[in-house]
């Protein structure tokens, strides 16, 4: 394996050549993060070579292992294998700038057009189509990162699903997430399944620990800096898939800001759905509505931020970080407590999104086409669901 600390050394490709290569997935990139994550190891492992398998398997690992959007984060991780800190940097930027690009042309669009009667039929059905792909994205991120629904595997991982519960109930009463109770949780089962040698040595009582126009000129100089500071919290608190952060994202942009409505909520996520590129942009469209395109900039750099520094700063040390038992086991902890408030989101938000019979059977035959029309990606869903929104409120609601 080549060192990654050796920037010098003359490598199968130029930093130039991956940038493109990266800018070219962030513009055609569809399909999520698991998809994301695929395209790279068949494209740059497996045709180009120009990564080796131990260290792609590397940066996965550090992907899901500290927080950041799952495929943002291994796209900067190999950008830095080969040229450091300005290969981290460059490939980061050319993953999200065209789907940064797009959200703030949409956000132009939706604010010329939002308050017209076709633009709300067309998001009717775009909305509930979007409960649907979030709720069977809440199932497979739950038997991906708790356990497999079998007796055997949830009586094993038993903690992780009471921290699931605990937050996803916690989220569907509150209405909120609650960040303190994330870290108390990760902290809690590290204490349980892996206590740190420190901590072993020690005499400290557990529960002390547990304890612990269109728009693009619209400037609200005020609201800039809260931007940062609640992007930027958000960018450190999602692990493993850019879905993860809508829990967090409704608390704070519907809920405790009231910057967003639920049905602007709901757009801003079925326009991170149908653009290439990371889910997690969605922040850019978010940004837009409430700043302008100052407030989209503030956003995504807010969100991605974090998502850098997580994981440039640990590269260099992460095959001795990966190993440490009791960190994996923060991580479980947190991972968990994350999936939980997921899908007590999903549920605020869904009883307010499907309002009636045909929103909910929108919500159900997305979620079945995704499970039973395997090359059917989202982007196509939307879009249908948006035909269909457009012609029950146009002609029969």
């Amino acid at each position: 394996m080549i060192d990654i600390s050796d920037n010098t050394r003359v490598h199968a490709y130029s930093l130039a050549a991956l940038a493109r290569y990266f800018l070219k997935l962030g513009t055609f990139g569809f399909g999520g993060p698991v998809a994301l994550i695929g395209y790279m190891h068949r494209d740059l492992v497996e045709q180009r070579q120009w990564i080796t398998e131990e260290e792609y398997r590397e940066g996965l690992a550090l992907a899901q292992l500290a927080p950041g959007p799952l495929a943002a984060q291994l796209g900067i991780y190999l950008g830095y294998v080969h040229y450091g800190v300005w290969g981290a940097t460059l490939t980061g930027l050319a993953f999200v700038l065209p789907s940064f690009v797009m959200v703030v042309l949409l956000g132009m669009a939706y604010q010329q057009f939002g308050g017209l009667p076709w633009m709300q039929s067309v998001f009717y059905g775009v909305g509930s189509a979007v409960i649907g792909i979030i709720g069977l994205s809440c199932y497979k991120l739950t038997i991906k990162s708790v356990s497999k629904l079998e007796a055997a595997a949830i009586k094993s991982k038993w903690i992780l699903w009471l921290f699931f519960t605990v937050m996803a109930v916690v989220t569907a009463i509150t209405e909120r997430e609650e960040v303190w109770l994330f870290i108390a949780l990760g902290l809690g089962y590290m204490v349980i399944k892996a206590p740190p040698k420190w901590l072993q040595r020690s005499s400290t009582p557990l529960s002390v620990l547990l304890l612990a126009g269109t728009g693009f000129w619209t400037v609200d100089p005020g609201k800039l800096l809260q931007l940062a500071l609640f992007f930027t919290e958000a960018g450190a608190f999602v692990f493993g898939s850019g879905l993860a952060i809508i829990p967090f994202l409704h608390a704070g942009v519907v809920n405790k800001m009231a910057w967003l409505n639920e049905q602007q909520f709901l757009d801003s996520v079925a326009v991170a759905m149908i653009t290439p590129g990371p889910v997690v942009i969605t922040v850019g469209f978010i940004g837009f509505l409430v700043s302008g395109f100052a407030g989209a900039a503030v956003a995504a750099l807010g969100v991605f931020l974090p998502c850098f520094v997580f994981t440039v700063l640990p590269a260099p040390y992460f095959k001795k970080i990966s190993k440490n038992e009791s960190i994996k086991a923060f991580v479980d902890g947190i991972t968990a407590s994350v999936v939980g408030a997921l899908v007590g989101s999903v549920f605020v938000i869904g009883s307010r999104s499907i309002v009636d019979v045909p929103s909910a059977v929108i919500a159900v035959a997305t979620a079945l086409a995704l499970i039973y029309l395997k090359k059917l990606q989202e982007p196509y869903l939307i879009l249908i669901a948006a035909v269909v929104g457009f012609c029950l409120k146009e002609y029969l609601l």
